[in-house]
């Protein structure tokens, strides 16, 4: 599949704005993509959201990704 990272995270993945990623859940789509881009560790740590299919989820790591699904990683953003 295809995510797409924007702001920190895709300057932490080299520059890449795109990345093709095999995975069945957010949790491996995480560890698989800081495995490739070490860099993107810190970004995580900070925490991330992630978009299926324009549902953004930020705290359930388990959810499946269907094989077709459009995926974004992005930055947490906290309100006040």
């Amino acid at each position: 599949m295809q995510v797409s990272l924007n702001g920190a995270l895709r300057s932490a993945a080299d520059g890449n704005g795109s990345v093709d990623v095999d995975a069945a859940t957010i949790r491996e789509l995480i560890t698989k993509l800081v495995d490739r881009f070490p860099k993107l560790s810190a970004e995580v740590d900070k925490g991330v959201a992630v978009a299926i299919d324009g549902v953004v989820y930020r705290d359930d790591w388990t959810m499946r990704i269907p094989d077709d699904a459009e995926v974004f990683l992005m930055p947490r953003i906290a309100g006040g």
